[in-house]
């Protein structure tokens, strides 16, 4: 690889791996934080309240298997994760109600930066020319991976944040079945993100299933974004 190409590369990697820890780190903090007013201060003990991304990274889930999937997908698709922030509920003022808020917090914090992400291309136009397009570009980039990231998150399957909101919500009948499922959700979901669509694939048939689930509500946040504060997020 020359010298040209690697420029183009490692901008592409900082526009993409920048935001997504700044997500990742603000997403998981909200959790301990909520968790810590609402009575469970495990997290805050841990030195997991904190926007110093080195401690919510994981090497692989954070890092590297985002990166990959990003890179040979030419920015189409990825999926990570980072080392969940330990909340005990059982030390939450209001157990089942308080897991909901804190559950909640990691997207809300999402959709937060997205926006506050779109404000700030309103101050682009006043950074020195040398560094505005690399701005601009994390800018935008922090919008989408923010939303993917709330989205996502807000699938209805433990340990997903949305799992535990529906846990929360819904009565006891359906509740305590979906929680039991926890241990099995991770594995549920690489089955939908990366089973189903090659099983789709193998009989040309879409069965990608999570780009339903994710991409167009996805795609509806941003507009709305883009309604609210003026700026044009997507094509």
């Amino acid at each position: 690889m020359t010298f040209d190409e690697l420029g183009p590369l490692l901008m592409k990697i900082s526009v993409f791996a920048l935001p997504a820890i700044f997500a990742i780190t603000f997403h998981e903090a909200a959790h301990g934080f909520v968790a810590r007013r609402l009575g469970d201060d495990t997290a805050w003990k841990m030195g997991r309240v904190t926007f110093n991304p080195a401690r919510h990274i994981d090497l692989y889930g954070t890092i590297l298997m985002p990166l990959f999937l990003y890179l040979v997908s030419a920015g189409h698709f990825t999926f990570g994760y980072a080392k969940p922030v330990p909340v005990n509920f059982g030390l939450l003022r209001h157990p089942r109600r308080d897991m909901v808020w804190v559950a909640i917090a990691g997207p809300a914090i999402n959709i937060a930066l997205a926006v506050v992400s779109a404000l700030l291309v309103y101050v682009v136009r006043f950074i020195p020319s040398v560094g505005r397009e690399w701005v601009a570009a994390n800018l935008f980039t922090s919008m989408e991976v923010n939303v993917l990231l709330a989205v996502f998150n807000m699938i209805p399957l433990p340990p997903l944040d949305g799992g535990r909101v529906a846990v929360g919500l819904l009565p006891d009948a359906l509740a305590f079945p979906l929680a039991r499922m926890e241990r099995y959700g991770i594995f549920i979901l690489l089955g939908f993100l990366i089973v189903l669509p090659m099983i789709g694939q193998t009989f040309n048939t879409d069965l990608d299933l999570l780009r339903y689930a994710i991409v167009y509500p996805a795609a509806y946040v941003l507009e709305g974004i883009g309604w609210l504060t003026g700026i044009h997020v997507i094509e």
